[in-house]
């Protein structure tokens, strides 16, 4: 029963027509604060939502103090992991909330954030394979943010250590894989190639233009991935709903930056 109950809960995340994603992370506010975009988390949400988005992620805070009661419905994502950038290793991610809390508040699904190379390693691996065994027992979703970060990674862009991060995700049981792009359709198909889960990309920086996010997004998907996981470069925009709209029309109806910005 449990595989029944992570099919019709994947289904509040990945459209049913398109098989894609767009989500929404706003899980910031434990790495840095209060910063633009999500400090009126209500707010927040509703504009991502009249946007298009299929699901927000974030903490247990996100629906305590951002659930709506009203509007367009979206998929609900909670983050199991955190870390500060005021401690001694925000590289470190420890488990900060449980699959059972994450149900009794109404998740479609759980996160956490691996990375790997870190020096701790092999403790956010431990928690992830836990958390995989969890979810697959409770038939919950498990997104698994794997990047590549560590003092052997010199670029946690580069093809070869996305797609080994990529791979970990997988081979210990999430559901969908985050991870980076990678910077072109070419070397970004063996990260999908090496990944048996389906994989969106993160926003990473701050991008200059909508129009160089919509391209990657574009390109990403002719890679064969499945979507977007992208927080500041939406909820930062100076139009949020606009921005996840524009990345709609690329993620689900196939168009790319130049014809989604001018339709």
């Amino acid at each position: 029963m449990s595989d029944i109950g992570k099919s019709v809960r994947l289904e509040r995340i990945f459209d049913r027509d398109t098989g894609n994603a767009i989500i929404i992370p706003m899980d910031h506010g434990i790495g840095a604060g209060p910063i633009q975009g999500i400090i009126d988390l209500t707010a927040t949400v509703n504009k991502v939502a009249d946007g298009g988005a299929n699901a927000v992620l974030g903490h247990m805070g996100l629906p305590k103090y951002g659930h709506r009661g009203y509007g367009r419905d979206i998929g609900l994502i909670i983050h199991l992991s955190g870390s500060t950038s005021l401690g001694p290793d925000p590289n470190h991610k420890v488990l900060v909330t449980t699959i059972e809390e994450a149900i009794k508040i109404g998740a479609d699904g759980v996160s956490v954030h691996i990375n790997v190379g870190a020096d701790d390693e092999a403790k956010m691996l431990q928690d992830l394979g836990y958390v995989a065994r969890q979810c697959d027992e409770w038939g919950i979703p498990l997104l698994a943010m794997m990047y590549p970060r560590g003092p052997k990674v010199i670029s946690e862009y580069d093809v070869e250590y996305v797609k080994h991060a990529a791979r970990v995700g997988a081979e210990l049981g999430a559901d969908i894989v985050k991870t980076n792009y990678t910077g072109d359709i070419d070397s970004f198909k063996e990260v999908v190639k090496g990944c048996p889960a389906p994989v969106i990309i993160a926003g990473g920086p701050q991008m200059d233009t909508e129009a160089e996010l919509l391209e990657m997004i574009y390109d990403s998907l002719q890679a064969g991935g499945r979507g977007v996981a992208i927080g500041r470069n939406v909820f930062q925009a100076d139009d949020p709903t606009s921005t996840v709209a524009n990345i709609a029309k690329v993620v689900h109806q196939g168009m790319n930056a130049e014809e989604a910005l001018r339709s």
